[in-house]
């Protein structure tokens, strides 16, 4: 096997991984600060669809956590630049604290879907709406297909299920922008002038974060927060590169042993 090039990039999830909700992950901002010290580029890439970007920022910063807006890559960026690229109006399931990532995206008269987390949304009148936009032919978008993700009171469900039972209803794939999808990780990279062999991607989710990253040739690294549960690490093939108990441990291990 050919040897691994030097680390040049650091891919970190956000909800899960630096934060729960409101709460960070023990450590974490400190981890953060020592891991700005290494000569790495960091980029925070994250699938979430309950706010936009400038909420997640000030979240964020109210977390203790020093991140810049323009390091921040979401699969709601992702999916806007889609939908101008493919120039459709669409059916926007997404949380209402989101919409602002869409402004200036014409709405009206949809002729495509757009699924994110959206759970004031996922009512039947909507879904039926969205069955009938897809049947006559529109394209179905998923910002991801998560099937789960961590609050505070325990795991909830995310798009996925809904997207899937979309698909299943008519016969339709779904194309999808976000994280485990190749595309996304390579537009998260993007100015980095980093290969993806010289990247490595921390996550709670093995089969988004941490198997989408391996797919596109960075190493995986998982941490047992957020969403994690017993065993995930079965989950890929190939297994995660590290798996450890949280971010600042992931961080200790960069700095001693991929530098």
């Amino acid at each position: 096997m050919a040897a691994r090039r030097a680390l040049k990039t650091v891919l970190v999830d956000l909800s899960g991984t630096l934060h729960v909700e409101d709460s960070a992950v023990p450590g974490a901002q400190e981890a953060l600060k020592r891991l700005r010290s290494a000569p790495v580029t960091i980029r925070f890439v994250t699938n979430t669809t309950k706010e936009c970007k400038r909420d997640l920022l000030e979240r964020l910063t109210k977390l203790g956590f020093d991140i810049a807006e323009n390091e921040i890559f979401t699969s709601l960026t992702a999916a806007r630049n889609l939908l101008e690229q493919k120039q459709v109006r669409p059916l926007l399931l997404v949380d209402d604290k989101a919409l602002p990532d869409f402004t200036g995206i014409a709405t009206d008269d949809p002729n495509a879907v757009v699924v994110g987390l959206a759970p004031e949304h996922f009512h039947y009148e909507m879904m039926n709406r969205a069955f009938r936009l897809i049947l006559d032919g529109a394209p179905l978008i998923a910002i991801h297909k998560a099937r789960y993700f961590k609050k505070k009171d325990g795991l909830a469900l995310g798009p996925g299920p809904f997207v899937a039972g979309l698909e299943y209803a008519t016969d339709a794939k779904a194309t999808v922008v976000g994280k485990p999808e190749k595309t996304f990780f390579l537009e998260a990279l993007r100015g980095t002038g980093c290969a993806p062999e010289e990247a490595v991607m921390i996550g709670d989710d093995c089969r988004d974060d941490v198997g989408g990253a391996q797919n596109t040739g960075m190493r995986g690294i998982l941490v047992r927060t957020g969403k994690y549960r017993p065993a995930d690490e079965d989950k890929i093939n190939p297994a995660p590169y590290l798996t450890c108990e949280n971010f600042p441990e992931a961080v200790e291990h960069i700095l001693e042993r991929l530098l």
